[in-house]
């Protein structure tokens, strides 16, 4: 890894207004491939801040949106420090309107716009990029890849809901992808027809079921964060995002 990253509080321009953004980047100058990281449904906050300097420590600019920015700045929904089975509850009653209210039409707004603002940045470099999401931040990214085919090279997923939108969504898909299901989310049989589907679209994939995780497995302040786990889903994404990006 590089030197510790830049941070940035960035506003981006989109059709309903301007949604709040981090960026993280490596410090001294240059340019850098991007990554757009769309955040699980807790949203934009330390955790996510936490995911994106790793990922710029390993040279690349990355984008982290606040989703449910036409509800606020983030955080919009005020969080413990620590997400246990004993707030999971209370929190989720709060967040998943936000959820419901982020439609596909309103996604897909979204995408063009970071996707705009991304390419303009200085510290990008030119050409196609990458997008990244965990739990429905991972649907938002193929959502996102699927309809800008010429603009994402690569896609990675992580205990997401990829399927939500049905096996038609795979046809637009051109990137390299990486889906890293929960143990908890999905059975064996539910990934080998997921995978199916990613096969007969013609994509360049990987799909697998890290063993002996449930559904948030990433996310430091969650009692789901399996640290194995998130060593593994480096080890998947970095390799990634090293074939499939532009360099400086």
């Amino acid at each position: 890894m590089s030197a510790q990253p830049r941070t940035e509080l960035l506003q981006i321009p989109t059709p309903d207004g301007h949604a709040d953004a981090l960026a993280a980047f490596p410090d001294g100058g240059g340019r850098h491939p991007g990554v757009l990281m769309y955040p699980d449904g807790f949203g934009l906050r330390p955790a996510l801040r936490e995911l994106a300097c790793e990922l710029a420590g390993h040279g690349y600019f990355v984008l982290v949106p606040n989703l449910f920015y036409r509800h606020g700045p983030a955080p919009v929904v005020a969080l413990p420090p620590y997400i246990g089975a004993e707030q999971r509850a209370e929190v989720f009653a709060r967040v998943m309107p936000l959820v419901t209210a982020h439609t596909r039409d309103r996604a897909l707004l979204d995408a063009d716009a970071y996707l705009r603002f991304l390419a303009a940045r200085p510290e990008v470099v030119a050409g196609p990029v990458a997008v990244t999401g965990y739990c429905i931040g991972g649907l938002q990214a193929v959502r996102t890849a699927a309809a800008h085919p010429k603009q994402v090279a690569a896609l990675a997923a992580f205990h997401a809901p990829v399927a939500v939108d049905g096996p038609g969504l795979f046809a637009g898909l051109t990137a390299e992808v990486h889906f890293g299901h929960a143990a908890s989310d999905l059975t064996p049989e539910t990934l080998a027809g997921l995978n199916r589907s990613l096969d007969a679209a013609g994509i360049t994939h990987t799909s697998e079921i890290y063993p002996g995780t449930v559904h948030g497995f990433t996310m430091s302040d969650t009692d789901a964060f399996d640290p194995a786990a998130r060593r593994l889903h480096w080890d998947r994404l970095l390799p990634l995002l090293a074939r499939a990006l532009p360099t400086a």
